[in-house]
């Protein structure tokens, strides 16, 4: 039998090669299979795909975004049912200066949204307060009002 009558194996796996380890190794030696010369043979290259070859990286260009704050951006501060239904009485009219003066609403707040959580079982007279639909429902299902 001769070597060259011997059939190959098929799907055999050969050990990968380790460059960069010497003489010894049966590769390249000292160049390493890089070549002789040049920026790419050095130690340090990137060799990505973001690599631009000593100019300064495209993400280095661009400036950094930060975001931004609307300036005029009104946020609304929300009230639930249940709160006013424990701090007004019957009949009490419910707008933001009763609001602030009773510590429900922030003093420096601007818009207050009665939003529809909880129970209310007291006739209010609600007046210039965003509301939403479920809250409307339960005010006048109590007997309130709404301007």
């Amino acid at each position: 039998m001769k070597l060259n009558s011997i059939p190959k194996r098929k799907n055999r796996v050969m050990p990968g090669k380790r460059i960069g380890r010497g003489y010894g190794s049966g590769v390249g030696g000292h160049t390493v299979g890089r070549g002789t010369k040049g920026q790419k043979s050095r130690a340090g290259h990137k060799s990505t795909r973001f690599f631009e070859g000593g100019n300064v990286p495209f993400f280095r260009r661009m400036p950094k975004y930060k975001g931004f704050n609307q300036p005029q951006k009104v946020e609304a501060q929300a009230v639930n049912l249940e709160v006013l239904d424990k701090e007004f009485k019957d009949g009490d009219l419910v707008n933001l200066e009763s609001l602030v003066s009773k510590g429900i609403a922030r003093k420096n707040s601007k818009v207050v949204k009665i939003l529809g959580k909880g129970e209310i079982t007291k006739k209010l007279k609600v007046e210039g307060l965003k509301i939403s639909e479920s809250a409307i429902e339960k005010i006048k299902k109590a007997g309130g009002s709404i301007k």
